[in-house]
């Protein structure tokens, strides 16, 4: 996949051999960018696993008593978990829900730009049901027919930015009340993903939680993050902040 990926790169840049294509991407940065969102996978929908946000529900009702809470959607896509995120803080909330804070991130610049004009065609959000959809989006009418627009109570719990995940600085700061990183761990060797687990681990609150991917498992580092079930972490006791 990533080589057909790649090739179609190639051939819209009118070159011929890949000799030539790796020498235009060390001197170009545009094209280094269409490379990585061309290699970058965007399978996602909202609430996908929604055991997480159940979890992050009661997660919110606990945390807040300690006032603002923050949250990141580290590989976030178009949009869809950190919305649910969003929507999940408003239902477990009310109106402390202006007191959360998320951050939402990815390594693919289109995707970010599409997630943070949060438009989505109808049957992408149709599983949300009548009352989630009337609650938390604006209908399209006319030329927007068939697509929703997230409200803005909603998307004003937001910000989106650029970010690489093995990029040697985070514009992140904690304590984090919870970090979604799902299905991004996957595409990275196990001294990788340790090295963004001990990032991960001090940036959270020792009450907070990690949420996996159903085919993630951090065994391997167990000494930074304990599971707690359903692909769900916290962070170990001998390392969390004290």
């Amino acid at each position: 996949m990533g080589y057909r990926r790649g090739a179609r790169r190639l051939r819209a840049t009118g070159l011929t051999s890949f000799t030539e294509y790796l020498a235009l991407i060390e001197r170009d940065a545009a094209e280094f960018e269409e490379l990585v969102n061309a290699l970058t996978t965007n399978l996602t929908a909202f609430f996908r696993e929604a055991h997480h946000f159940a979890t992050l529900g009661s997660l919110l009702q606990q945390q807040i008593v300690r006032g603002s809470i923050t949250l990141w959607s580290a590989a976030c896509s178009t949009g869809e978990e950190a919305y649910s995120m969003a929507i999940t803080a408003v239902e477990a909330l009310g109106d402390q829900a202006t007191q959360v804070s998320i951050l939402a991130s990815d390594l693919d610049t289109r995707a970010i730009r599409a997630a943070e004009l949060g438009v989505y065609a109808i049957d992408r959000v149709s599983a949300l049901g009548d009352d989630r959809l009337k609650r938390f989006f604006l209908k399209g009418t006319g030329s927007k027919a068939g697509f929703v627009r997230v409200r803005p109570e909603l998307r004003q719990l937001l910000r989106f930015r650029p970010m690489n995940l093995i990029a040697p600085d985070w514009p992140v700061r904690g304590p984090l009340d919870a970090i979604f990183c799902r299905n991004a761990m996957i595409y990275f060797d196990k001294p990788t993903q340790r090295r963004i687990l001990e990032r991960f681990q001090p940036l959270l609150h020792p009450q907070g939680l990690l949420f996996a991917g159903h085919s993630e498992s951090f065994g391997h580092c167990a000494d930074l993050f304990q599971s707690r079930g359903n692909t769900v972490y916290a962070p170990a006791r001998t390392g969390a902040r004290e």
